[in-house]
């Protein structure tokens, strides 16, 4: 038991009462809710001066917080939290939202990159908020592997995969570069590659290498070495992070610091500084999880929440995620489901196309 579930099983129900209205009232308007609106809402009759006792208790152990001295209350950081752990009340799924999600892969003739990047739209234009998709790396076999010189400190590396997707990467290759050791280096990869996927290649590349190291000329294996990199590397994932709907968060009333924190949260994740870190908010469990300001590194700066849920491919495997970011003050019991209810739509989508 954590230590928020002990203080919220600690509440007395008039205490929980006064804590659950006020942060409802404060996540649908955005402001302070007062004691006089409090006693107008209570399931018992109680008076003002009894909600505000109340309200001081709850502000003495950090779930509540008052923003101006003659001003309501407004939840912390750790009271959002125990409410969404506590007192959250998930709703269905509204069929608005259903609808404008289907409509996204209602024809899916075209590539899952694109299917994606509508998903991502339809997410944040549900939402209101901006969304994440976090696209997985290509997974088929590949049928052939080209190196091509682009000057002496420049080179191309092409990947063609047995669906037809090519991708290619420009790199530094070693000095010294032939067009005899860029055929060579093609010829070695190309008698492995057939089949193999590129997850399933980095691991037989080493291994071949180290076992035909005399039969390899020295530029060759350096320009594998470097070329393939540009793949195997953890720090250059091939994940492709969308991100839709970052005007939603940057609206008129936000104030000058509050529109720089987010301007600099988008500008990281653009330059993919932390899609890694993203995909592991996902992967530490199954289903949709709730960050709230603070909570995870990727976000603390911006002061925003993220609802995020995995993936999952056919296999049952993460390999990608959805979520969505908005202020603290997000529906979490509407954008929980929609969240959720995208996920294993994308899940399924990428099961039926492998």
């Amino acid at each position: 038991m954590n230590d928020t579930t002990k203080i919220l099983d600690d509440l007395n129900d008039r205490s929980r009462e006064v804590f659950r209205r006020v942060v409802e009232g404060y996540l649908s308007s955005g402001e302070p809710v007062g004691s006089r609106t409090l006693t107008r809402l209570m399931s018992e009759k109680v008076s003002a001066a009894t909600v505000r006792n109340v309200m001081q208790d709850l502000e003495f152990l950090g779930l509540l917080g008052s923003p101006h001295i003659s001003a309501g209350r407004v939840p912390t950081q750790q009271g959002l939290r125990m409410f969404v752990d506590g007192l959250l009340e998930v709703g269905d799924l509204q069929s608005a939202d259903r609808a404008m999600i289907d409509a996204t892969v209602r024809d899916d003739a075209g590539d899952v990159g694109g299917i994606l990047d509508r998903i991502g739209s339809a997410l944040s234009g549900a939402t209101q908020g901006a969304s994440l998709v976090l696209t997985p790396k290509h997974e088929a076999p590949i049928k052939h592997i080209e190196f091509v010189g682009l000057g002496h400190d420049r080179a191309l590396v092409v990947l063609v995969f047995a669906d037809g997707h090519v991708e290619n990467r420009i790199f530094v290759p070693p000095p010294g570069q032939t067009p005899s050791s860029m055929r060579e280096a093609a010829n070695f990869l190309n008698a492995i590659v057939e089949g193999r996927t590129l997850s399933e290649l980095s691991k037989v590349i080493k291994e071949q290498i180290a076992a035909r190291r005399q039969e390899i000329d020295t530029l060759a294996r350096e320009l594998i070495d470097s070329g393939w990199a540009e793949w195997d590397d953890q720090g250059s994932r091939q994940e492709r992070l969308i991100v839709r709907g970052r005007a939603n968060l940057l609206g008129e009333d936000a104030a000058d610091e509050d529109l720089e924190r987010i301007r600099n949260l988008f500008d990281d994740l653009e330059r993919k500084r932390d899609i890694a870190e993203f995909l592991d908010l996902a992967e530490d469990g199954e289903g949709v999880r709730i960050f709230i300001g603070s909570e995870n590194k990727l976000f603390s700066l911006s002061g925003s929440s993220l609802v995020v849920s995995p993936y999952m491919n056919a296999d049952r495997k993460i390999i990608g995620a959805v979520g969505v970011i908005g202020p603290t003050r997000l529906n979490y019991g509407r954008i929980v489901p929609i969240v959720d209810y995208t996920a294993q739509l994308v899940g399924r989508m990428i099961a039926d196309r492998t």
